[in-house]
C-alpha cells in the first residue's frame, strides 16, 4: 500500500502500533479499577483495601484494638495499613504496565504515562 513512498510504510506501522498501545492503556486503566490489593498492620488487626489505582475501598479494624488510652497506636496502625495498601496498589499497577510493554516488544522498564 505504501510502496514507493519510502519510509511512509514504517510511519503507518508506527501509527498503528501507537493506536494499539493507546487502546491497551485505556483498557488497563479500566482493569486497574477492578484489581484490589490489601495492606495490613498490627499483625492483621487493621486491614486496608484499595484498587490498583490507589483508591481506598475498605477498612477493617479488629474491635480489640479500641482502647481510649491507645488512641495514637490505633491511628498509627490505620495509617500504616493504608500506606501499605497504596504501596501494593502502585506495585500492582507497575506490574500490569510491564506486561503491556513486554507484550508490545518494548523494554520492560520503559516508563509510559498513565
Amino acid at each position: 500500500m505504501f510502496k514507493g513512498l519510502g519510509g511512509m510504510g514504517d510511519m503507518g506501522k508506527m501509527m498503528k502500533a501507537a493506536q494499539e498501545m493507546q487502546e491497551k492503556m485505556s483498557s488497563l486503566q479500566e482493569e486497574l479499577k477492578t484489581i484490589t490489593v490489601t495492606g495490613e498492620s498490627g499483625a492483621g488487626l487493621v486491614k486496608a483495601t484499595a484498587t490498583a489505582k490507589g483508591e481506598l475501598t475498605g477498612l477493617d479494624i479488629d474491635p480489640s484494638i479500641f482502647n481510649a488510652d491507645e488512641k495514637e497506636v490505633v491511628e498509627d496502625l490505620i495509617l500504616a495499613a493504608i500506606k501499605e495498601a497504596q504501596e501494593r496498589a502502585s506495585e500492582r499497577s507497575q506490574e500490569e504496565m510491564r506486561k503491556i510493554t513486554e507484550s508490545m516488544g518494548l523494554p520492560a522498564d520503559m516508563k509510559l504515562p498513565f
